[in-house]
């Protein structure tokens, strides 16, 4: 690469790392508040509504349900409409539902209100990321979602104080403290829109901060990978959803929300087992959050830190599931356990950034709906997680026997994301190597 292309390069990154990941952040921070309020909530609107831990969780989870049914027709809207209206929309309708939330009176409607909110929000993530492929090259994307998931980090940081506040001012205006989290935690969203509407450009053509020349560098760029990565593209949404690929890598994307979800919905209550009051639990919380940034920052300096899949997929997986299972051993000492909880937290939360550079098959008119049926039926790891994992302990009666669960389950998504990876370098080998075969038999 010459040095006017280089200086081009670097001018454009660094203009859309200035103008669009903060608003991405900003984004994601958002969602992930509004996802780990449900945590914190049900220390009291379980005894509040008259519900088991495990109707509690059957609630919490039809969530993700409604995530899964429109993830896939939200980014293709957003393909259609636009990033800055079709996001304004998403946070509007979450944001409103989150409030509503405070005023839930039954099990029906609670039920109601948790899957509309996944409904709502559902294409956020995968359209990011995909509004991500629209700006910034392959060899970038991972320090993108290094930003991302580190937002996630950042949220729930933010939020385990937040919400411990939030749930301690039970009784003002009549409220109880669980109500006071859906408010505070929904009206973020809602005020987030204006920004949004004027800040965040459609796509680099519209974008009034780059040059002529930079619009021009930029396209070039991400054609000329299309056009390299073409003999494994994957194009038309239905080809996509039927792909094998895709679907290795949603249950491979399961198992880590399965553990992801399990451990931050069921954390709050492990921390309350150590006898400290609502407000010391959120704070307790922030800890393993903390550390997780700190290790993100550090992967995403050096792209080659996140580059081997065994090593950053697999292998994060298996930490994870020895350290769940340390942390259930270790239960009636609560500093060891702790400890078990962080670096489960980190084991998981590192995955990540390498884990979507593995989606680099999709063709560019496949993206929209490819990243979001990954996504979506990933997402039904959370469903399942926040079903059994309280099943589990209103059968079992013990703290402990959760965390055993989760560990088994993670354990078993190493075994098979092990067996997915080694599929996915051998499709990639025998489709480069028709390629190489067509081109020596076509005539010059």
């Amino acid at each position: 690469m010459s040095k006017l292309a280089q200086g081009i390069e670097a001018s454009v990154m660094k203009k859309a790392g200035l103008k669009i990941i903060p608003l991405m952040v900003m984004l994601y921070v958002i969602a992930y508040i509004d996802r780990q309020n449900i945590g914190f909530a049900k220390l009291h609107m379980v005894d509040s509504l008259g519900l088991s831990e495990t109707a509690f969780g059957l609630g919490a989870s039809l969530f993700f349900i409604g995530y899964l049914f429109f993830e896939v027709p939200s980014n293709v809207f957003l393909h259609r409409v636009g990033a800055r209206v079709w996001f304004a929309r998403i946070m509007l309708t979450w944001g409103a539902i989150t409030v509503v939330m405070a005023f839930t009176t039954n099990a029906t409607m609670f039920y109601v209100l948790r899957f509309l909110l996944g409904a709502a929000e559902a294409g956020l993530y995968p359209g990011l990321l995909y509004y991500m492929t629209k700006w910034f090259p392959l060899a970038h994307r991972p320090r993108v979602v290094g930003y991302l998931i580190m937002a996630s980090l950042v949220a729930n940081l933010i939020g385990a104080p937040l919400n411990g506040m939030l749930l301690s001012i039970h009784g003002a205006f009549n409220l109880e403290g669980w109500q006071w989290i859906f408010i505070g935690t929904g009206l973020p969203a809602v005020l987030l829109i204006l920004p949004i509407l004027l800040w965040l450009p459609d796509s680099p053509e519209k974008a009034p901060f780059l040059t002529r020349e930079e619009k021009i560098w930029l396209n070039d760029a991400l054609q000329k990978e299309q056009q390299q990565h073409q003999d494994t593209h994957v194009t038309g949404i239905l080809k996509t959803l039927k792909d094998s690929r895709v679907l290795l890598l949603a249950l491979v994307l399961g198992f880590i929300s399965f553990g992801a979800y399990g451990l931050s919905y069921w954390m709050p209550t492990i921390v309350k087992g150590f006898g400290v009051s609502d407000l010391t639990n959120g704070f307790i919380n922030m800890i393993p959050w903390l550390m997780a940034i700190l290790m993100l920052w550090w992967m995403t300096r050096d792209p080659s830190r996140t580059r081997d899949p065994v090593k950053n997929i697999a292998l994060p997986m298996f930490i994870a599931a020895i350290f769940l299972m340390g942390s259930a051993a270790f239960i009636a000492m609560p500093v060891v356990s702790f400890f078990c909880i962080t670096l489960v937290i980190m084991a998981i939360f590192a995955i990540q950034p390498c884990f979507w550079t593995l989606t680099r098959f999709l063709g560019n008119t496949a993206a929209a709906a490819g990243l979001a049926a990954i996504n979506s039926l990933a997402n039904l790891g959370g469903f399942f997680a926040q079903n059994t994992v309280p099943a589990v302990r209103d059968y079992t009666g013990s703290i402990s026997a959760p965390m055993y669960y989760l560990g088994s389950c993670m354990a078993v998504g190493g075994v098979v994301t092990l067996l997915v990876i080694r599929y996915l370098r051998r499709r990639e080998q025998q489709e480069h190597a028709m390629g190489d075969s067509h081109a020596v038999d076509t005539p010059s």
